[in-house]
């Protein structure tokens, strides 16, 4: 039978250059305070942890973290590690019980979920080494002939450099677009004109055969939002993703109770019964979980038996291998979201710097191997001059 033996965990901190922070680049939960400065700060993550897990064989399977990568390590090293070593990986829902019942005093949202989820894609990974096979194969096998991804990115900019980022988008053939709003609740009745130019901007650019998605980032409160979503219902979108912080249940329910945009959310929920709450409620059209913070895959799959009982379409937060296979396997994921490669920016590009495998997106869409064991990413060395690594 095979063990776990070793846990090795790594913090990757960036120290190569980056996209430097620009005004109104994105709403988000700190637009309420007073504050100067960069508003995004707290949002930006230039550090990405790795979670090696080693079986007796010599077989390592890779799981990752962005959400605080120091904090995570820590409680990897200390609590979560102890745990898992000894134990089969095949196991691996009890693994997952254990990590997630013996730290339930104070690891059941945050930092302690986001340890589980990068241990647990680590065992998913393992497992499908051990077997030969691709973790969508573990998971049920191919729904899809290929995976549908929409371009992800179009921060608030300019609106001629949002038209031609667009632009260039839609010559890349992707099936739809994530655009980020620059103004709220602070910004008054201005910063609401500025937000539907931008949309209006983008849409002329896309037409109106392809999907635009308007993403808030916890940066809107529940009255503005209100006042918001009628002006928006005529440029169509797929959905509005968390306008409001995620504590706020009951304002998810009142907006997406609107029926006049769907509301998306999840991506900063940390439980399968944090995220069966939203679906029972009727919070969300769209579950938008983060495998790396609701449980790993372990978790998600649950979530996607709920969601798809509810009749929710999910789409995990962000892009990365994990999500492809989860997408891959489940019928009601109909699409991916996609970062394309890009400088150092938010952080969601570091994934491109330390690992190699993830797909590219061509015409719009990505596929995954038939015969690439587990999640098919391997760590590069090929960046490691622009990185301080703490062991």
């Amino acid at each position: 039978m095979t063990k776990i033996r070793s846990v090795r965990t790594r913090v990757w901190n960036w120290t190569g250059p980056t996209v430097p922070p620009q005004g109104n680049f994105c709403t988000n939960a700190s637009d309420a305070l007073w504050a100067r400065g960069d508003a995004m700060a707290s949002f930006r993550f230039h550090q990405w942890l790795t979670c090696e897990v080693e079986t007796d064989d010599g077989t390592i399977g890779i799981g990752n973290a962005a959400l605080a990568p120091t904090v995570v390590k820590k409680a990897i090293d200390d609590w979560f590690a102890p745990l898992v070593i000894g134990e089969d990986p095949f196991d691996y829902a009890h693994i997952w019980e254990k990590m997630y019942r013996r730290s339930h005093a104070w690891g059941r949202k945050g930092i302690g979920m986001t340890a589980i989820s990068a241990i647990d894609l680590a065992i998913w990974d393992l497992m499908g080494k051990l077997t030969g096979k691709p973790v969508f194969k573990l998971l049920g096998g191919r729904t899809k002939e290929k995976i549908p991804v929409y371009y992800s990115k179009l921060y608030a900019d300019s609106i001629d450099a949002m038209q031609r980022e667009a632009e260039v988008a839609l010559k890349a053939g992707y099936q739809g677009f994530k655009t980020r709003f620059g103004f709220g609740p602070k910004d008054g009745a201005a910063g609401m004109r500025e937000n539907l130019k931008r949309v209006e901007a983008v849409r002329e650019v896309i037409g109106w055969d392809r999907d635009i998605m308007l993403e808030c980032y916890m940066g809107w409160t529940l009255d503005y939002t209100k006042r918001m979503l009628p002006k928006l219902a005529k440029y169509e979108p797929r959905w509005l993703e968390e306008p409001v912080i995620a504590d706020d249940v009951a304002g998810y329910v009142e907006l997406n109770a609107m029926n006049i945009v769907p509301i998306s959310g999840g991506e900063h929920e940390f439980s399968v019964l944090g995220c069966a709450d939203l679906l029972r409620r009727g919070a969300v059209s769209v579950m938008q979980y983060d495998t790396n913070r609701v449980g790993g895959i372990t978790a998600a799959q649950k979530i996607n038996a709920i969601a798809e009982a509810f009749q929710v379409p999910v789409i995990p937060h962000a892009g990365q291998m994990h999500n492809y296979h989860l997408t891959m396997a489940n019928v009601n994921c109909p699409i991916s979201e996609y970062f394309p490669v890009f400088d150092v920016e938010v952080g969601n590009e570091l994934f491109y710097y330390i690992f190699e495998g993830d797909p590219d997106a061509v015409d719009g869409y990505i596929d995954l191997a038939d015969d690439v064991p587990g999640l098919g990413i391997s760590i590069t060395d090929k960046h490691l001059h622009n990185f301080e690594i703490i062991e």
